[in-house]
Order: C-alpha cells, then sequence, then structure tokens
C-alpha cells in the first residue's frame, strides 16, 4: 500500500502550495512572521510524515500516501494538461530514514496537529492542511526540498535518541 514515488508534477504541485501561501502571507496576512507559524510547522510535520511512512503500512502511512497519490494526480494534470509539459519520476533515491527514537517524535507532532486542528480555532485548517500537504509531497523529491529532509530527519532522530534515552 505505501505509494513513495513524487513525480514532478507532485513536486510542482506543492511549491505551487508553497507560492500561494507565500503571496496570502505578503498581501493577505500582512507579512506578519507569526501568521507564519502554524504553516510552516505543517509544512515541517508533512515532510516528517513522508519520511516516516517511507514504505510504511500505518494510518499516518495511508492518510500520507493519499496525499502524495493526489498531490501527483493534480500536479499531472496541471503540468500535461494544464500547461503542455511533461511528467516524470523525481524520487529521492535513498530517502532518510526515520529510526525508532524519531518515530516518537512523528508522534509529537502528530499531536500537536491534531490537537491544533481540534482546539486552536484561530488558525484556519485550510492552513495546516495545506502545509502538511506540501511537505509530503516535496520531502520525498530530489531537489532542494528533498534536501531538506535530510538535517530535519536527522534531527528528529537526534531528538528521538534523547528520548528514549533518558525517558525510556
Amino acid at each position: 500500500m505505501p505509494y513513495t514515488v513524487i513525480s514532478l508534477g507532485g513536486v510542482a504541485f506543492g511549491c505551487a502550495i508553497l507560492i500561494a501561501f507565500g503571496i496570502r502571507w505578503w498581501f493577505r496576512e500582512g507579512h506578519n512572521f507569526a501568521a507564519l507559524i502554524p504553516f510552516v510547522l505543517a509544512w515541517i510535520y508533512g515532510m516528517l510524515a513522508a519520511l516516516a511512512t517511507y514504505n510504511a503500512v500505518s494510518v499516518l502511512g495511508a492518510i500520507t500516501w493519499l496525499t502524495i497519490w493526489a498531490g501527483n494526480l493534480a500536479g499531472h494534470v496541471s503540468l500535461v494538461w494544464g500547461v503542455g509539459g511533461t511528467d516524470r519520476n523525481v524520487t529521492r533515491a535513498t530517502p532518510i530514514a526515520i529510526e525508532d527514537g524519531g518515530y516518537v517524535i512523528v508522534l509529537f507532532f502528530t499531536v500537536v496537529l491534531v490537537c491544533l486542528w481540534l482546539w486552536a480555532k484561530r488558525i484556519p485548517r485550510g492552513k495546516l492542511a495545506a502545509g502538511a500537504a506540501s511537505g509530503a509531497l516535496l520531502a520525498l523529491s530530489g531537489t532542494v526540498a528533498g534536501i531538506a529532509a535530510i538535517p530535519l530527519g536527522s534531527a528528529v532522530n537526534a531528538a528521538g535518541a534523547v528520548f528514549t534515552e533518558y525517558m525510556g
């Protein structure tokens, strides 16, 4: 069931989400840095979700798979039928693996995102969903966004190692 292939269209769609929210942030939210925090946290979470569920079967994996599949489809349609381009596989050859302690940190991020979704009424849910989708679409790519997953995955693994050392 894991869908760990990201297409050029999926990456383009993930970047389009970043562009759209960047323009929204600049013009509608008055380039207030505090307004970026929910989107950026959700974007980081989306990247972590894609890395954590790479070839994994889980509830989070199913949601991430569906997000990547939908993003690939939307990007393919936009590239091929929208502007006449072509689409191809751009999946990173060896994405960084999340280790056991890192999964604990991903679980904590999941709890934070779900709590924000349920109880933070001032944060638009669309901002959280779009940020997470964009992060998931960009995490497995071989581009600069994919390269950003290396320090992110390493930091989560390091934080998880500290957690398991002192709490486990």
